[in-house]
């Protein structure tokens, strides 16, 4: 770019519709055609809908709906069944891509979508290379926002799709963003989106705006002002390339049919519990909180939290295990049973270490 001096981007790289892209590659015939995926492909399961083409979401089909809403919506849809570890192949050959571009520092955030920091004049250029080099090695389209923070880098790529590129930063923010709900912020879901309504924030402006004690009150003093930052979008410009590390393992299962004895959902959790602790096992590193995810039917969530004493006993966690599972509201039906440990993180210290939570 003529007379551009170099500076800092931040480049968010998120692949189009991924998993179902990933099948069409190896089922071309698929193409143009509504796929979704999720479960087993079954729509008389009980499973939710992990993607779903955009040929299937023009029918109003997303991800975490129930696959059986999603068959009636759109009938002649190809229903396809989960296959993690093809989708796991295909984003390590996306990030190799992305980490082996000149100059990039690339934080991976999920299978299908990564920060890339960068130093460049011309991030649009930059953006249109990491476009075709992955489409070239991985035949995967992808949409890049460019930003001035992680957050306004995040929220461009959503004008960016679909293979497009799209630039927001601090100049060109409240222009773009100011009158959209508030809901369309990175962080922002349904639940704080109305919490917000109730102090009258109801735009991304209002929430900029936004006086810090009303925000406190509502959210806490380090929330109600995270909140307003990220209606400025603003916050870190810093592209992190530290390798991922695990808080966490859970595990969870969805019955095909509600379960309400207590032998059977007693069961049930020892199971998921002996799978989560060999996975913790697997880290070397020993379980400091216990978690369990009930959904009662039909669709209730409950989750209930523990800390233990820092431990490798898979004896004790799961004695920790049970005595939540024992806070589980006699003969109402389960649809959902999940198990979850914290670990201990590498740089926590030992002594006097309160865990951050993690979650499902």
């Amino acid at each position: 770019m003529s007379g551009a001096a170099e500076r800092p981007w931040v480049l968010h790289v998120d692949l189009d519709q991924f998993i179902a892209a990933v099948e069409v590659l190896r089922r071309p015939e698929l193409a143009g055609r509504p796929i979704i995926v999720g479960g087993r492909g079954d729509p008389t399961e009980r499973a939710v809908v992990s993607t779903a083409s955009y040929e299937a979401r023009a029918f109003g089909v997303g991800s975490g709906m129930p696959l059986r809403i999603a068959a009636r919506k759109v009938p002649d849809a190809v229903l396809l069944p989960v296959d993690a570890p093809t989708y796991v192949a295909a984003s390590d050959e996306v990030m190799s891509t992305l980490r082996g571009h000149a100059g990039a520092v690339v934080q991976v955030l999920g299978w299908d979508e990564a920060f890339v920091g960068v130093t460049t004049a011309d991030p649009e250029g930059y953006a249109r290379s990491l476009q075709a080099a992955v489409l070239d090695r991985t035949r995967l389209h992808c949409s890049v926002g460019i930003g001035d923070t992680l957050v306004r880098a995040k929220v461009a790529t959503g004008f960016a799709k679909p293979q497009g590129v799209y630039r927001l930063t601090a100049e060109t923010w409240l222009d773009v963003m100011g009158d959209r709900p508030t809901i369309e912020l990175w962080g922002v879901g349904p639940k704080i989106s109305r919490r917000l309504a109730t102090l009258g924030i109801r735009t991304v402006a209002d929430l900029a705006n936004a006086d810090f004690g009303p925000l406190e009150a509502e959210f806490g003093p380090r929330m109600g002002p995270w909140y307003r930052q990220l209606g400025r979008g603003e916050g870190s410009s810093t592209v992190d390339d530290t390798p991922w590390v695990a808080r966490g393992h859970g595990r969870e299962t969805t019955f095909q049919l509600d379960v309400v004895d207590p032998a059977d959902i007693d069961a049930a959790a020892r199971t998921l519990a002996a799978q989560v602790l060999d996975d913790v096992a697997a880290e070397g590193r020993p379980v400091v909180g216990v978690g369990l995810k009930v959904r009662y039917a039909p669709f209730t969530t409950k989750t209930f939290t523990r800390k233990v004493p820092e431990t490798e006993d898979r004896d004790a966690v799961v004695e920790a295990i049970m005595a939540l599972v024992a806070r589980i509201e006699p003969d109402r039906p389960l649809r959902l049973l999940g198990v979850r440990a914290e670990m201990r993180m590498p740089d926590d210290a030992r002594e006097g270490h309160t865990p951050t939570r993690g979650g499902w």
